[in-house]
């Protein structure tokens, strides 16, 4: 179950640049999801354009792999916002839009669940790590099921149990749990502000749901699974379609050359 989490009794480098790239993705969620909790629209796009600039400067320090990766993410996670959100409505922003910062975010705290997992501290944790996270997020699950709490959270327990199918037969348990943290983060905080809302019901089959689900961070295993099952492919068709212009373009020139002698 545990063949794709890193080996125990190994030393793991601890580079400052991904511990960075997360407390400053942390520290720039607070910030944000609470300015933006009684903020204007055009505050909103301006927070947009910021996020977009500090997205591109952390991708600086990337290889195109991870470049890659963000950029699906940010996509596909985009997708998903205006289909669970606007569409069907399964929770609402404050002003029931998508914010223009949350497209970048995703980017952001897609690309920090990336750094952590790399992380020395994680890689040489990983274990105690999921044992901690499974049994805080086991038991937000269990709570929201058992009938205490006033808003039940059904969805949140399937939820859970698809980021454990995820953690120990998927290929990226690391990120999942880096995810794990960087999404509760920003749920706990953007749902406490008011920036959006969980509906209390699901709107497909009625489940009751947390504001916010417990397993949210399931979301962001299938957001990774199409990131890195997409990167390849595309990065190998952006080559093969440069090869071919630059060969063609030569091609030309050389046929031009020769027309003129």
């Amino acid at each position: 179950m545990l063949r794709y989490f890193p080996e125990n009794n190994i030393t793991y480098a601890h580079r400052k640049r991904d511990y960075l790239i997360a407390a400053f993705t942390f520290v720039c969620v607070a910030i944000s999801l609470n300015i933006d909790a009684n903020g204007s629209i055009e505050k909103q796009n301006f927070m947009g354009v910021t996020a977009w600039v500090f997205l591109i400067g952390l991708l600086f320090g990337e290889n195109k792999d991870v470049r890659m990766q963000v950029a699906i993410a940010v996509a596909f996670a985009t997708v998903g916002e205006h289909f669970a959100s606007i569409y069907m409505g399964g929770y609402i922003y404050r002003l029931e839009n998508v914010p223009a910062y949350v497209p970048p975010g995703h980017g952001m705290v897609y690309l920090t669940a990336i750094a952590l997992a790399r992380s020395g501290l994680f890689l040489r944790h990983a274990r105690k790590i999921a044992i901690f996270v499974v049994l805080v997020c086991g038991t937000w699950s269990i709570w929201g099921i058992s009938g205490y709490p006033e808003q039940g959270d059904a969805v949140g327990a399937i939820l859970f149990c698809v980021f454990l199918v995820y953690l120990f037969k998927g290929r990226s348990p690391m990120v999942y749990l880096a995810a794990f943290f960087i999404t509760t983060w920003l749920e706990l905080i953007g749902t406490a502000a008011g920036t959006w809302k969980w509906v209390e019901l699901e709107p497909i089959f009625g489940l009751p749901q947390g504001n916010p689900p417990s397993g949210v961070a399931a979301w962001y295993c299938l957001v990774d699974a199409a990131a890195i099952g997409g990167a390849s492919p595309l990065l190998n068709w952006i080559k093969k379609s440069s090869a071919w212009i630059s060969t063609k373009s030569r091609k030309e020139i050389s046929q031009e050359t020769t027309g003129n002698e």
